[in-house]
């Protein structure tokens, strides 16, 4: 396996010097969605700007378009110029655009095949790419198979000696258990499972990593990590858009498969999880998937879930449709719009602490936050009216969109009375570094093109958490049509009484 570029007077590695990938050459399928247009390829563009890819970086692009490289280029540039995070600069692009391909043709096209491994030798050759592939398939998971089974058809799956290939895949990673394994058994028949990335965007973010760092590198917390100390645990991933262009997609997934299934119940795992004896890919993996074996479900289903769908209703000021209004989705659709669970996690350290996991879309703003919420204090020595306006301790991560930390605890109100309030302590990346974080996409690719797999869940993670989520997917689909809840508002009824039956509320970010 080719390592990446090391430079040779770093006799010891610093670790405060970023890591450039070396040698190698991409090939996008999918370049003409939102997600390349949107995501991708403006990370590569940044990637290449921040100095992280090599002089000799190739993109080849492929899609059932009739287009010429140049037109691939302009194509890559409009997406650039739109959303990239850094500045554009011209020496940069030029030198970026050198390595653009494009490939016509259809994923049963033999011929487009043919072509794209012709292409990927050329820049071998006359760009140095060494060999050294990775494969993004931003594309419907349906036609995943189709497309590996091309690559190894035409040669292009086995690595060259001295040389790798990798193959990408975004989420959902299957629709239910079954269809996940199938998914991993048809990747793994072509593709060890080293060489096989399944991108969570979630675990590239900054603040998401953080929860690591905050947890094992501070004694601060770790003492009161557990069901001593935590009454409950919330995890929230909430928009203020509804599906927008994504009908085809959505309706059938919904909000659970689509959310819940991937990034809510990675971030439990990692605020969950034990101490990993290294931060090595395998060490993570272990202590992650410990804690999704261990996860119970209530056995009242009814009373711990909630669905819903949102109505019409007003949002940023403006009216807006309900979601069996919308265009391309069925009145009589059962696709749910906002999702709650409820988990136990039963182990020593979190046995007792529910972790209440939602979702939705058309809520009251944009947000992603996991709050710890802490036990009250076992003895108060003050009168009811001084702690009136008192409320539990906790410790919130915000994921984004102002990523990151607050703390809420009680403090005297300045006076002549001991009166005590909810005061908060806040870190805010923006305000404590200099650099911006970089996105999710930049951090995520580069560790592919570098094979440094930590942040990327393997099958087994996929397949424990399809476990947890199946039973419930499988009550709801008995239940009939999903709640409504008004746009604008923070989902249905049903949620807010699954907490409340619990003697809890949920927060409002």
């Amino acid at each position: 396996m080719a390592e990446s570029w090391v430079n040779p007077l770093r006799a010891v590695e610093d670790r405060r010097l970023p890591r450039i990938a070396g040698p190698c050459a991409m090939v996008l399928f999918g370049v003409t969605g939102d997600l390349s247009r949107k995501k991708i390829m403006p990370a590569i563009y940044d990637l290449a700007n921040r100095g992280l890819l090599p002089p000799g970086f190739s993109l080849v692009g492929f899609a059932r378009r009739d287009w010429a490289d140049q037109d691939f280029a302009k194509i890559v540039h409009d997406s650039v110029s739109e959303h990239a995070r850094t500045e554009f600069r011209e020496e940069v692009w030029a030198q970026l655009a050198e390595g653009f391909r494009f490939v016509p043709g259809e994923f049963a096209d033999d011929v487009a095949f043919e072509t794209l491994r012709s292409t990927l030798a050329e820049l071998d050759k006359a760009r140095g790419t060494g060999g050294n592939h990775a494969f993004y398939l931003s594309i419907p998971p349906r036609f995943f198979g189709d497309v590996v089974a091309q690559l190894k058809k035409h040669g292009l799956a086995e690595p060259h000696e001295g040389a790798w290939n990798r193959v990408v895949v975004e989420k959902p990673f299957g629709h239910d258990l079954e269809s996940a394994r199938e998914l991993n058994a048809t990747l793994g028949q072509i593709f060890p499972s080293g060489s096989v990335f399944r991108i969570d965007h979630y675990l590239g973010k900054e603040t998401v990593q953080n929860i690591l760092a905050m947890r094992f590198a501070n004694t601060l917390f770790e003492p009161i990590w557990n069901s001593n100390y935590v009454d409950h645990v919330q995890i929230t991933m909430a928009e203020d858009i509804g599906i927008g262009g994504r009908a085809g997609y959505y309706d059938g997934v919904g909000a659970a498969r689509d959310v819940i299934q991937n990034h809510l119940l990675q971030l439990m795992a990692l605020i969950a999880m034990e101490e990993p004896t290294s931060f090595d890919a395998e060490s993570l993996r272990v202590e992650k998937q410990k804690v999704l074996a261990s996860v119970v479900l209530p056995r009242r289903l009814d009373l711990t879930t909630a669905r819903g769908q949102y109505a019409a209703g007003w949002q940023g000021g403006e009216k807006v449709v309900g979601f069996l209004e919308e265009e391309g989705i069925s009145p009589t659709s059962t696709t749910e719009t906002f999702a709650a669970i409820t988990l136990n996690v039963e182990n020593r350290r979190w046995a007792g602490v529910p972790f209440y996991l939602r979702t939705g879309k058309r809520l009251g703003r944009r947000v992603t936050e996991v709050a710890v919420v802490f036990k009250r204090a076992p003895h108060l020595p003050f009168s009811a009216t001084q702690t009136e306006e008192l409320t539990q301790n906790a410790l919130v991560v915000r994921v984004q969109p102002d990523d990151g930390i607050t703390i809420r605890f009680g403090s005297k109100v300045p006076g002549t009375s001991m009166e005590i309030r909810d005061v908060n302590m806040d870190f805010a990346y923006g305000g404590s570094f200099t650099e911006a974080s970089p996105e999710a996409y930049e951090r995520l690719i580069l560790d592919v093109l570098l094979g440094d797999p930590p942040l990327f869940p393997r099958h087994e993670e996929v397949e424990l958490s399809w476990k947890i989520l199946d039973p419930i997917l499988a009550y709801w689909a008995k239940q009939g049509a999903p709640e409504q809840y008004a746009s604008g508002e923070w989902g249905p009824e049903g949620a807010r009484k699954m907490l409340s039956r619990d003697g809890r509320m949920w927060r409002r970010p």
